[in-house]
């Protein structure tokens, strides 16, 4: 399979990075046989910066990890015309599995990427490939870094190592400094379409067809979250109390309730992370330290334990904040369709629920109200996420949107 497998949907943009793969390959490949590859500079189609941009779940961050995969391919077949990227060969398998010595995927499990942690990836980044052809940094979290963060990033991409490719990732351009996206080529992703997703679950994931279809028509083609809810009971069901809330906020109790629980589900969510993540983190750093079970650390490890205790934290609160984001999509989602019926737009084509549909609370809710009020049951809903961006309280912010929704 070629690198490009797992990247649904996004034909251009795969042609587009094979092109600048291709002119990579040849200019190492010339550097490294001692000829003169400044001709080859002028008129190329790769460049030392990218900015991968597009909605959540349309592939950013893969297209840039296939992209670094690319740039390290050793394929044979390259000398022979074959695109570089063949997915097989060592410098493409060890990309793509995290192994590359000159490949870094840096992705943020806290709020923000910070000057320190900047500061770190700039220093890499100067450092010749240690072994393969490039020194490939991939940023899938660019949206995360701080202003003064931006700032250090700045200057490496400004005068970049002769041999070295930023890979930045985020949701829009927007999103990075203007000073960054300037001396980025750009390159937007759209979301895929659900049959391309679907057909990804059934051939990668052996999910069965009709729920494959379900997942993928639900999540209006998000990739990750299709996966999860295509293998997750517990995310099917979080789903469905989501789209209950709409009927539940008749009365003030109601709507107070509704926004308890959604934050109860939320915390739940980031609790089950925690478990899978916390236990096994602090083992290996407490063997790394020379610490065992049921016994005292040794003597000055404290202060790493104590570090390690506050990032755990971080990445708690920031998956809480997904999670509850998450379901203020879908609950946006779920108005959306609303809105659609209210104005006689053409229904998406059926496809098997499989208890993911809000079908019934979708009418009911068309047929009680007037677009007017859907509209501003959707600002309600927006203007909650941008109340949870600023940091506000979120059961405060919750009980505002959900108060809305019901005088909506």
């Amino acid at each position: 399979m070629a690198v490009w497998d797992d990247l649904v949907g996004q034909e251009r943009v795969a042609a587009q990075l094979t092109a600048a793969a291709r002119d990579a390959d040849a200019y190492v490949t010339a550097v490294e046989a001692g000829r003169d590859a400044s001709g080859l500079v002028s008129g190329s189609s790769m460049t030392h910066a990218w900015l991968f941009t597009g909605p959540p779940g349309s592939g950013r961050s893969t297209a840039a990890r296939a992209f670094a995969a690319a740039l390290q391919c050793v394929s044979p077949d390259r000398a022979l015309g074959g695109p570089p990227g063949c997915g097989f060969c060592d410098g493409c398998h060890t990309a793509l599995v995290g192994t590359h010595a000159d490949v870094d995927v840096i992705r943020t499990e806290l709020l923000t990427i910070g000057v320190k942690e900047t500061r770190d990836l700039v220093r890499r980044a100067q450092l010749s490939p240690a072994g393969g052809r490039w020194q490939v940094i991939v940023l899938e979290d660019a949206d995360r870094l701080t202003e003064g963060a931006g700032n250090v990033l700045l200057k490496a991409v400004e005068e970049p190592a002769p041999r070295t490719v930023w890979l930045l990732c985020a949701p829009s351009t927007e999103d990075v400094l203007p000073t960054i996206r300037s001396r980025c080529r750009h390159l937007g992703l759209r979301t895929p379409p659900a049959e391309a997703v679907a057909d990804v679950l059934m051939r990668r994931d052996g999910v069965e067809p009709a729920l494959a279809h379900a997942c993928a028509q639900a999540t209006g083609g998000h990739i990750g979250r299709a996966r999860r809810l295509a293998t997750d009971e517990r995310a099917r069901a979080r789903r469905a109390a989501v789209l209950r809330l709409p009927l539940r906020v008749e009365t003030v109790g109601g709507c107070l309730s509704a926004a308890q629980e959604l934050i109860d589900a939320a915390t739940e969510d980031a609790k089950q992370v925690a478990e899978e993540l916390d236990s096994r983190e602090t083992d290996e750093l407490r063997t790394a330290l020379g610490g065992s079970e049921g016994k005292r650390m040794p003597r000055g490890t404290a202060g790493a334990m104590k570090e390690l205790e506050d990032r755990q934290k971080r990445r708690s609160t920031r998956t809480q904040r997904d999670s509850l984001d998450l379901a203020l999509t879908e609950l946006a989602g779920f108005y959306r369709d609303v809105l659609a019926r209210q104005l006689g737009a053409a229904p998406p084509a059926a496809v098997p629920d499989q208890g993911l549909s809000a079908q019934e609370g979708v009418t009911r809710i068309a047929d009680t109200s007037r677009p007017e009020n859907t509209l501003r049951r959707m600002d309600a809903v927006l203007r909650c996420r941008e109340a949870l961006d600023r940091n506000v309280a979120p059961l405060l912010a919750v009980e505002a949107m959900t108060l809305a929704l019901r005088s909506g």
